[in-house]
């Protein structure tokens, strides 16, 4: 029986740990975690969002911008990260809207598509929906 979900993986091109870690731990303010030794030899680190590990691995060959593939990070103020992602010339893309929540989404440098989320209180949508 599933508990839950311990980690999901992302991939980075090889030797590109550096400007990955600029990205996901400058930016998008993930704290680093510590990656078993056995580990280390294969590349890449690992992340810690909320109670998810993020694994970002290493592998060449593979176009991300090809793929639907990707994480949402649930946040609790959606503009201030659309304003800060915008400032460091990240291109935000508008997400099909669904029910209860607002979002938009963004590649990373290496073409990974990443979501931002945000739950929308239903007294609030419904206020919005009057003015």
């Amino acid at each position: 029986m599933s508990t839950g979900i311990h980690h999901a993986q992302i991939t980075i091109p090889r030797n590109e740990e550096e400007k990955a870690k600029d990205f996901y731990c400058g930016i998008l303010g993930l704290k680093e975690i510590d990656k078993p030794e056995s580990l280390k030899k294969r590349g890449g680190f690992w992340l810690q969002a909320g109670n998810l590990e993020v694994h970002a691995g290493t592998e060449d060959g593979f176009d991300r911008f090809q793929t639907k593939a990707h994480l949402a990070y649930e946040v609790t103020d959606l503009n201030l990260w659309r304003n800060k992602l915008a400032d460091q010339g990240i291109i935000i893309l508008e997400s099909v809207p669904i029910p209860g929540m607002e979002r938009f989404e963004f590649r990373d440098p290496f073409g990974n598509r990443v979501e931002m989320l945000q739950r929308v209180n239903k007294e609030d949508s419904k206020n919005e929906s009057l003015v």
